[in-house]
């Protein structure tokens, strides 16, 4: 189900409804109620898939109690690798084995061998790898000692399938998370307000920026070949803000939705975009993402302790897995190792944690030195957006050769002024807040009701102008 469709507009008064009038009273049913909504949520997509959730659930569930009743280190070890067997094997099956088959077939007709592969018709599960990455978390921090199980399948369950951000994110901690279900919730007017406002600028993002950038980027990357090097560049301009609009605005919508039913998620983007550095852009940028791997994949390794050169493998490793992560394609690997690269020099000449504050915190506007930085920073972002949106490699290379000698200083093709003037709207939105969990936080609180429901006015009315077709988020393919 999608969060910009009338089924959703449907479905989410008739849960809140009965979540907050009907089960107020029953801690126990209100969960009950958020695992009956989130699989039907998950199951107007295709509810066959309903049964990988439940197995997640439940092997979790049952690992996460044995890891507790037992202290001998290998037993332990034992269950937690079985843990991480069945859930990256499914998660490797259903989107990585088309993938090693055909890169095995390629690597052999290389040297002229040629094989007849047997490749399957795959469906990738939607949210599979969100969930899976969650249930995870649960079982690795047991084994780590910094959870206790829980006994309460149903809170469990419901933690696990938790429909605002089942398919797409955050990817919450089962610390932060789960706790949260366990606790009784009262409904608090002021928390749910700001829920709805921030659902309303979620969709704005979605709806008015993404989708019209989208239209756009799709005409250009299919047809690279046709266009000017100064029109392909405006093609990965609005692809940066396809993506960041989709991204951001999904889990904007997710996590507004979650403060209707009285939980908190964490915040996933931090306006990377004004960013300074690269290492300032991916603690901005997908946060729940890279601290998964911080936490699980790069301290592990000895993250920037040791030598430079297991710094370097290091920071090779989590890029290229997150690259990896995103998709079974090369296009995304070398995206993340492109981000490597971008990373390196300022881990190993100790930069990488110069820019922790907010750019321009006690002022309006930025210095020349500042908007200078976020320039290359943008820059160098938008150069590896090219392999991220690209069907292939050969489509990016030849994309940025194109665009590197086909015109670039020109007027590009194509003009869409009134998208334009959008994004400069939405990039003034996004300064103004930059300090705030989302952009429209405390916007205009501090002036009289009608200004602020004029400016939610003109967001909704911009949403049903520019809304067009029902389009499914980007991240869904992940």
């Amino acid at each position: 189900m999608l969060f910009n469709s009338l089924d959703f507009a449907v479905f989410l008064p008739i849960v809140f409804v009965l979540y907050w009038f009907v089960f107020k009273t029953s801690l126990k049913l209100q969960n009950l109620l958020i695992v009956l909504a989130s699989y039907v949520f998950y199951g107007w997509w295709d509810w066959r898939f309903l049964s990988l959730i439940l197995f997640s659930s439940v092997l979790d569930y049952v690992i996460g109690i044995y890891i507790s009743q037992t202290t001998l280190p290998s037993k332990r070890k034992a269950l937690l690798f079985t843990s991480v067997f069945f859930n990256i094997g499914l998660l490797g099956f259903f989107k990585y084995y088309n993938f090693f088959v055909d890169s095995f077939v390629s690597s052999f007709s290389f040297f002229g061998w040629t094989i007849q592969p047997n490749t399957l018709n795959i469906i990738l599960p939607v949210g599979i790898s969100f969930y899976t990455f969650q249930t995870l978390s649960y079982s690795i921090d047991i084994y780590r000692n910094k959870l206790q199980p829980t006994r309460n399948f149903i809170g469990f369950a419901a933690f696990v399938s938790f429909f605002p951000q089942l398919v797409a994110g955050p990817i919450e901690r089962a610390t932060h998370l789960l706790p949260q279900f366990y606790n009784k919730r009262l409904f608090n007017y002021h928390k749910a307000v700001d829920g709805l406002r921030q659902i309303l600028w979620g969709m704005f993002k979605k709806v008015v920026i993404a989708d019209n950038c989208a239209r756009y980027v799709n005409m250009i990357f299919d047809d690279y070949t046709s266009y000017s090097g100064s029109t392909l560049f405006l093609g990965v301009f609005l692809f940066a803000f396809q993506i960041y609009g989709d991204f951001s605005g999904y889990s904007d919508i997710a996590i507004g939705t979650a403060r209707l039913f009285g939980f908190e998620l964490k915040q996933n983007f931090a306006f990377p975009y004004f960013s300074r550095d690269v290492a300032e852009f991916w603690r901005r940028w997908h946060i729940s993402l890279s601290t998964w791997f911080r936490d699980y994949v790069y301290i592990p390794l000895g993250g920037s302790q040791g030598s430079k050169l297991n710094q370097i493998r290091n920071v090779l490793i989590i890029f290229v897995v997150s690259g990896f992560w995103h998709g079974a394609n090369w296009t995304f690997i070398v995206w993340g190792a492109i981000n490597a690269l971008y990373f390196l020099p300022l881990l190993l000449f100790e930069r990488n944690r110069v820019h922790t504050d907010v750019v321009a915190a006690y002022r309006l506007l930025p210095s020349f030195k500042e908007v200078f930085k976020m320039g290359i920073t943008f820059l160098l972002i938008l150069l590896s957006w090219v392999f991220f949106r690209a069907e292939s490699l050969s489509h990016a290379l030849g994309y940025l050769w194109q665009m590197a000698t086909d015109n670039f200083v020109s007027i590009p093709q194509m003009r869409p002024t009134y998208l334009f003037v959008l994004i400069f709207i939405f990039i003034i939105v996004e300064w103004l807040g930059r300090k705030q969990q989302y952009a429209i936080e405390l916007l205009w609180l501090q002036y009289p009701k009608v200004m602020r429901w004029g400016f939610y006015f003109c967001i909704a009315i911009l949403i049903f102008l520019y809304g067009g077709q029902e389009a499914a988020f980007i991240y869904f393919q992940f």
